[in-house]
């Protein structure tokens, strides 16, 4: 859960920037190339001003979640969304789950709220879903990014989600799936063409996690992309505009163990960072371990018990989630602070990566920090 320290910090953003003032936050803040932002938190780890509006929608055949900064107060009366994390498993398997052992996924989001037009333009980052994943696996990052001034897209790549491995289809190619989605990403039309004009496509992150970690790593290549983020899965490549890369590894993680994230960061370009999490494994990053329903029976236990077809092959994946382990919140807190820090410093030109340097105090279980800048 969030630190003392942090609460205070939220509940003061939050009576200063976004409370009482119906005026909405100071709104005039730099950002690279004439963009101009609101204001967020000094601490990465907190929300940013915006409401964050969400959209379900078809680019090139890839089923695509967008997260976006949305008009301020534009989601007053409106009511959060709730993914319904069965429309993810093979249609067979769907009806297995009754509603009320289903663990419904909350999003911190609105359906259909307008964009913030008034401000950016914005940068975007993309999430890559590791092996048995899907495009709101790591949802907290996705709506946290998103509600401090980015654009964020994740697909359902073909051949890497959930429903592919419970089939045993597990044959993907996430570079082909991005030769045909940055290109629609970076020039909005069609389904997101409310984005068109209001995405930089010259400040653009990349984050990934296991497999997806693996697809980005050359992902440098691309035009405008800035920052690389790794989440379980070794280092990066160089390339022209690359201007930083964050290494995220788990010291007991079960599946791609913690010394293969230290070589990637030795191999990897500078500048780099290293982010180390103690009494962490494989998912710490994403929402799987805190994603439960009532009883208090996560994923892997209701889908054993519900006999969904071929999960032991999912259980294979499921690590990190012991009860003796870091709390899910704990390690979202972490994975927002850095991740938010390293893609601001690069696609907002701000400061924000000063924040690392007080980042194995703010948070203990960091045990292993590394930096060549």
């Amino acid at each position: 859960m969030r630190t003392f320290g942090a609460l205070l910090g939220l509940m003061a953003f939050l009576q200063i920037g976004c409370g009482e003032d119906e005026s909405g936050p100071p709104c005039e803040d730099p950002g690279c190339s004439g963009a101009v932002l609101c204001e967020v938190p000094a601490d990465p780890a907190l929300p940013g001003p915006w409401a964050v509006g969400a959209r379900t929608v078809d680019i090139a055949g890839y089923t695509v979640e967008v997260w976006y900064p949305a008009g301020y107060g534009s989601q007053k009366g409106k009511n959060k969304i709730v993914y319904d994390i069965r429309r993810l498993l093979p249609v067979s398997e769907r009806t297995k789950i009754p509603a009320e052992d289903n663990p419904w996924q909350e999003c911190d989001c609105y359906g259909g709220l307008p964009l913030d037009d008034q401000h950016g333009p914005y940068p975007l980052v993309v999430f890559i879903h590791g092996t048995g994943g899907y495009r709101m696996q790591n949802l907290t990052q996705m709506t946290h990014w998103a509600s401090r001034g980015f654009v964020v897209a994740a697909a359902d790549h073909p051949g890497l989600c959930l429903s592919d491995m419970l089939v045993g289809n597990v044959v993907y190619d996430i570079e082909s799936d991005m030769d045909l989605l940055l290109p629609a990403l970076k020039s909005p039309a069609g389904e997101i063409a409310f984005l068109a004009g209001h995405v930089d496509p010259d400040r653009i992150g990349f984050a990934g996690h296991s497999a997806g970690g693996m697809s980005i790593r050359p992902f440098g290549k691309y035009a405008g992309v800035r920052v690389l983020i790794p989440m379980a899965y070794e280092g990066t490549e160089p390339g022209d505009d690359l201007e930083s890369s964050l290494i995220m590894g788990a010291i007991d993680d079960n599946i791609a163990e913690y010394s293969r994230q230290v070589a990637g960061y030795e191999s990897s370009p500078t500048p780099k960072r290293l982010v180390g999490i103690s009494n962490a494994g494989h998912l710490v990053y994403s929402d799987l371990c805190g994603l439960k329903n009532d009883s208090g029976q996560d994923l892997m236990e209701i889908a054993l018990e519900h006999e969904v077809a071929n999960a032991e092959l999912f259980e294979q994946l499921w690590d990190g989630c012991e009860p003796d382990q870091i709390d899910p919140q704990l390690g979202w807190e972490i994975t927002n602070f850095a991740t938010s820090a390293a893609l601001e410093s690069a696609l907002h030109c701000n400061d924000a990566d000063s924040n690392f340097a007080d980042i194995q105090t703010r948070f203990p279980l960091v045990t292993d920090y590394r930096e060549g800048l």
